[in-house]
């Protein structure tokens, strides 16, 4: 029987997909105990996954606090590779489809989609196929080449990855994580090394390639 975990800070979008799901629990084969749960932040939602141990799947959205595009599924797909993670947003253009399928995701539904679709979805990642819009399923290679080399890094590089992204200083950096200036500097030079640049500057041109083109549409 499997278990769900909704991943959106939107009350009212969680309830109309936790409806839809439930309205097919049989189809899902979803368990009677607690079928879905829910979280409304990827902090939150890394405490379920450390909680609970038999999620089957994760439906994903991109806009959550803190975390606007694929971070979290990177993220995700770093730390629990056996749970299948969907995507289901608003931006549902076609580069928006082919990032998600870059950084591991196993399926893309729109949140315009009707509840046949998101069922249906749901169904095959469930049963270990994939499940993408008609003719978006080509993953974007550039974005698939980078979610490779973040997945190289470490959990505390990856967090001085993101302080550099908001400009941060190796002192500031430093600060807030409680750890000295020379640790910071040698995080610094390995992931320089480990996603093939030279300097701060390109190393945030490359991690923005992980967040969205276009605004998210709730």
């Amino acid at each position: 029987m499997h278990k769900l975990l909704i991943v959106d800070d939107h009350p009212l979008f969680r309830d109309a997909l936790s409806l839809s799901l439930n309205q097919a629990a049989s189809v899902l084969q979803l368990s009677q105990e607690s079928p879905i749960l829910y979280s409304a932040s990827l902090e939150d939602a890394f405490g379920q996954l450390q909680r609970t141990s038999n999620i089957d799947l994760i439906m994903l959205d991109l806009h959550l606090p803190g975390h606007d595009g694929f971070w979290g599924l990177v993220e995700i797909r770093k730390l629990y590779p056996a749970v299948a993670v969907v995507v289901i947003s608003g931006n549902d253009d076609g580069a928006t489809v082919a990032k998600a399928k870059a950084c591991g995701a196993s399926g893309f539904i729109s949140k315009s989609a009707m509840s046949s679709v998101i069922v249906e979805g749901v169904q095959a990642v469930l049963h270990g196929e994939e499940f993408w819009p008609a003719g978006r399923d080509d993953p974007d290679s550039e974005v698939a080449n980078i979610a490779a080399k973040v997945h190289e890094l470490t959990d505390q590089q990856m967090v001085v990855l993101k302080h550099l992204q908001e400009g941060r200083l190796n002192k500031q950096i430093a600060f807030d994580l409680d750890i000295s200036e020379a640790t910071v500097k040698a995080h610094v030079t390995a992931i320089f090394r480990k996603l093939g640049v030279v300097n701060r500057t390109q190393a945030v041109i490359l991690a923005n390639k992980l967040q969205l083109d276009t605004p998210i549409a709730s």
